[in-house]
């Protein structure tokens, strides 16, 4: 993996208006913790510990996530599918082209993290759309299968690309050095994060 300097690349923008993420000024104030991370770090010192890296690691990883969801979830507001829609088809294009034609809800609402309830609705809106069909399960009678209608699969080759040339957008401040660098320490995470079985404390 290539090593990067800690310094910030010339073209990062973290904290201009202008990449659209954050309003916040380019100032010493708006880089410090918030207070409530200040407060760990004073608690956690009394007992001997001198920094909160997990809290604030976990902190920004969902503040990235939730950025990710509203930014994504706005451009495609205007869409005939929603966000979470959209992941549904990917997961069924993926499974498509890993030899697994159709797939039923319960896969689908356990690789979405989605309870049956919302998952029913995002496919009743997809069948809808044409996006989408059902087709009794051979193996279970009283069960149904979903695959992508032919509509379906045009749509996410279609939009696949645009979407994913958005998403390079709103990393275009890293440097390509950085990027490779950051996939490296998440995937480091995710495999220890991945081990742990019983965490101590939960967030």
């Amino acid at each position: 993996m290539t090593k990067v300097s800690s310094a910030v690349h010339p073209n990062s923008q973290c904290s201009s208006p202008a990449n659209g993420l954050s309003n916040a000024p380019d100032d010493a104030d708006s880089r410090q913790a918030p207070d409530e991370i200040v407060g760990f770090r004073e608690l956690l010192a009394e007992s001997g510990l001198d920094h909160v890296h997990g809290m604030e690691i976990l902190r920004l990883i969902k503040m990235c996530a939730g950025a990710y969801d509203r930014i994504l979830g706005e451009r495609m507001r205007h869409e005939e599918i929603s966000l979470p829609q959209w992941r549904v088809l990917i997961r069924l294009y993926l499974a498509e082209r890993n030899g697994q034609a159709a797939l039923t809800p319960t896969d689908l609402a356990h690789s979405q993290r989605l309870s049956k309830n919302t998952i029913s609705a995002h496919l009743r809106a997809l069948e809808k759309s044409r996006l989408i069909e059902r087709q009794l399960d051979p193996n279970d009678l009283r069960a149904f299968l979903i695959r992508l209608t032919t509509y379906g699969r045009s749509l996410v080759r279609t939009r696949t690309p645009q979407h994913f040339k958005f998403l390079n957008e709103l990393i275009a401040q890293l440097s390509p050095e950085e990027c490779e660098l950051l996939q490296g320490l998440l995937t480091k995470l995710v495999d220890s994060l991945q081990r742990e079985r019983e965490p101590a404390i939960g967030l």
